[in-house]
């Protein structure tokens, strides 16, 4: 089983380290990184480039994780008794390569909207009441760290319960929950503190930057 691991871990790592947000940024001349929050996920995306990048950014990262976890599933290691644990871990190699690719000196996203294509091919259930669940939080308090840690949570605690006894699968699904936290460990003091950005809050580009790079 291990090398199967390893192999899923670096089929979802290269699919992962295609950091959507970044190459939508660099066809608009701007280097996402550099704006609001750093990282190159979709909330960035949507805070410096707008919504029709926000919406490209989502979705190419949710694909990154549903394209190789569906390859490995249904074609690579079709059958095993342990397929769906080696779906998961192509996702974890999904989420490590959004989040620390290497091209990037390994700074990329948080990894939530991988998340999304994890639950996804995961549980379609689960997937209906993380989407439900992070829309209310964010409509209501326009946090959406605050949605999309709530629903990483959610996520450990449907797999403990539908999985009852599969330790090892509840195990990788709490090294996502690791990550996610960790990777928001700034939002959350931030949110502790009452001072956390929310949705709909834009960055502010030099015009002359992206006039420069366009002559």
């Amino acid at each position: 089983m291990i090398w199967r691991i390893i192999i899923c871990l670096l089929i979802g790592y290269g699919f992962g380290c295609f950091s959507t947000g970044y190459f939508v940024g660099k066809k608009r001349h701007v280097d996402i990184r550099k704006y609001g929050s750093g990282n190159v996920g979709t909330t960035n995306a949507l805070r410096t480039l707008g919504k029709k990048a926000a919406l490209i950014t989502l979705l190419g990262d949710v694909l990154k994780c549903v394209l190789p976890v569906l390859f490995v599933k249904l074609v690579l290691f079709k059958g095993l008794s342990y397929t769906e644990l080696l779906g998961l871990y192509t996702a974890l190699g999904a989420v490590l390569g959004h989040n620390f690719p290497f091209y990037l000196h390994f700074k990329g996203g948080k990894g939530i909207a991988v998340l999304v294509g994890t639950i996804l091919t995961f549980d379609w259930k689960i997937f209906l009441i993380c989407v439900l669940t992070f829309l209310v939080i964010v409509l209501i308090t326009r946090y959406v760290s605050l949605g999309s840690l709530v629903m990483e949570v959610e996520f450990v605690v449907w797999v403990a319960f539908t999985r009852p006894g599969n330790l090892h699968m509840l195990c990788v699904s709490m090294v996502f929950a690791v990550l996610a936290f960790y990777t928001h460990r700034e939002n959350i003091k931030r949110l502790l503190k009452g001072t956390e950005n929310k949705i709909g809050k834009k960055a502010q580009i030099p015009v002359q930057e992206t006039e420069k790079k366009e002559k």
